[in-house]
């Protein structure tokens, strides 16, 4: 059954058998006279042809797998030998090639590797290959110090399906959720089906530390469960499901393949014993403070509209110690847990989303509060310091709401200085530089926050309108006994006032802090030493006491 033919040193045909043709489907009169080349399939990987023909120049011979075209147009699979004939002084005088249809065999074998590997029902892979996948995630996870997890969901009430309408419309439902589920997921991540009602997804590339991962995680699970709740149609019958996620982080080398999946699934089954239809982690630590967390962006949620927020003032003095100018910081003052600390909530913030309405409130109060100032001396001249987020920054819109709270207020704009974060100016300098000279333009002033303890290059420090430049508090804590620190600071200030801004410290807590400040030409600080963050009557009452002093004789 092996087709033959025989070629010159020309590489022409100048004879086939019988087996060719039928294989083939040409005749021999089309075959004489041709190259094999008639054959090829546009599939096929041209590097074989090099490595052919530099084994038939050394060793006189070749053989391996080949795809050809037959001339019907169908592709098939064979297994070629190609072998020099010599004639009687020893030279080469033709080719002979012979070959044999495989392309049974290779779907015999891709048929044998989808059943080892693959879910019958839904082509998702199987325990087995998701398992092998599985053992590759966690090395490379341990090895690139990164976080992973396991989710293993299982359908509420899958069982009472299958019994009251059939297997075949619990396949359906399988077969749905199983789409539902390639939607939830990224490409890198893998989605098996271990049979049943369950299915595993892993996800990898969470991030670097647990609480990021567990958060990612988690977004996703609830996702899941989200488009898993959505009616289905099975037919003629109009269902609801619903499921419960268990997950498993996995980090460290110490997180074996099988290991990883007990605990998903322990999980699991305490997400079914928790009322179903909900999210559990193996680490108890973990999901306290998932729903701790959950619990805190729903009353954050309620903080805005049910007036828990307000702003502090904290002072920010010259050299003689009179206050020119005020940092403006949020506040939670929550009706039973009593005041959250800022780096509770406003990471939250900044992840679900709420940072850009509270971002709003806050410019709005500051410039209603510096509109308030304008009607006494002692106020009227004073700076108020906003910070603004990242995302705050990025949104399309934040020139023109910011021109439209200025402008509505009725305040100068003069007066309302907006901070920034060195990391936010150069993760898109040139959007940056722009929105800046926009609000440049309407009279507001910059400060960088957190100056020295990004990237800071005078490559784009030179080329923003900065107005002044913040010193972390950092640098400013050791700089009386950290030379390194101390250089950083003196480096600082020495840039900021050649560029001709103003440096502000901050942090400022000691006598002795101020006086190396004051010795290197920081003409600003900010601090304990001066003012913690306080209520703005508080704040006032500073500036009153302040006022007094200066009327003295």
């Amino acid at each position: 059954q092996d087709g033959m033919m025989v070629t010159d040193l020309n590489d022409v045909i100048v004879r086939v058998n019988r087996a060719f043709t039928e294989l083939t489907g040409y005749t021999e009169a089309e075959a004489l006279g041709q190259k094999p080349s008639m054959l090829t399939s546009p599939l096929q990987d041209r590097g074989v042809f090099a490595s052919m023909r530099r084994d038939i120049a050394q060793k006189g011979r070749w053989k391996g797998e080949i795809t050809n075209r037959r001339k019907s147009g169908d592709d098939f699979a064979q297994w070629m030998t190609i072998s020099s004939v010599h004639d009687l002084s020893g030279k080469v005088s033709h080719r002979v090639s012979t070959f044999t249809d495989i392309s049974l065999l290779k779907e015999a074998q891709a048929k044998v590797h989808n059943l080892a590997f693959f879910d019958p029902l839904t082509q998702l892979p199987n325990r087995r290959l998701l398992l092998d996948r599985l053992h590759r995630a966690v090395a490379s996870s341990a090895r690139r110090k990164m976080c992973g997890a396991v989710l293993q969901i299982d359908l509420d009430h899958f069982k009472l399906l299958n019994e009251t309408q059939g297997h075949e419309v619990g396949d359906q439902l399988l077969l749905e959720v199983s789409h539902r589920l390639m939607a939830c997921v990224r490409d890198q991540d893998s989605l098996a089906h271990q049979g049943g009602d369950d299915f595993l997804v892993i996800l990898e590339d969470l991030g670097h530390e647990l609480h990021e991962a567990a958060t990612r995680a988690e977004m996703v699970a609830e996702k899941i469960l989200q488009s898993l709740r959505e009616p289905y149609q099975l037919g003629t019958i109009a269902y609801n499901s619903q499921a419960s996620v268990g997950i498993a982080i996995f980090h460290t080398k110490e997180d074996s393949a099988e290991e990883v999946l007990k605990r998903a699934d322990t999980a699991m089954y305490r997400a079914k014993a928790d009322g179903r239809n909900t999210v559990r982690f193996f680490d108890p630590a973990m999901q306290a403070a998932l729903e701790h967390r959950i619990k805190l962006e729903l009353e954050l949620r309620r903080a805005l509209p049910g007036n828990e927020l307000q702003l502090y003032y904290q002072a920010q003095v010259d050299s003689v110690g009179r206050v020119v100018s005020a940092e403006a910081l949020i506040r939670w003052v929550h009706p039973e847990r009593g005041l959250v600390s800022p780096v509770q909530f406003i990471p939250l913030a900044e992840e679900s989303g709420l940072i850009l309405p509270i971002g709003t409130w806050v410019l709005e109060t500051a410039c209603a509060q510096l509109k308030e100032w304008e009607k006494s001396a002692a106020t009227r001249e004073l700076k108020l310091a906003v910070n603004v987020s990242a995302r705050q920054f990025r949104q399309a819109d934040f020139v023109a709401l910011t021109r439209s709270i200025v402008e509505q207020s009725g305040i100068d704009p003069r007066y309302l200085k907006l901070e920034m974060t060195e990391s936010m100016v150069i993760d898109n300098v040139a959007d940056t530089i722009e929105k800046m000279h926009q609000l440049k333009s309407m009279g507001l002033t910059f400060s960088m926050d957190d100056f020295g303890t990004g990237y800071s290059s005078l490559a784009y420090l030179k080329r923003l309108p900065l107005d002044q430049l913040k010193i972390d508090q950092s640098f400013v804590r050791d700089i009386s006994h950290d030379p390194n620190d101390a250089a950083i600071v003196q480096t600082i200030i020495t840039m900021g006032n050649t560029l001709g801004m103003n440096v502000i410290a901050e942090g400022v807590e000691t006598q002795e802090q101020l006086n190396f400040l004051r010795l290197h030409g920081c003409a600003t600080y900010q601090g304990y030493l001066f003012s913690r963050p306080v209520p703005l009557a508080e704040f006032e009452a500073l500036l009153e006491r302040q006022a007094a002093l200066n009327l003295a004789p």
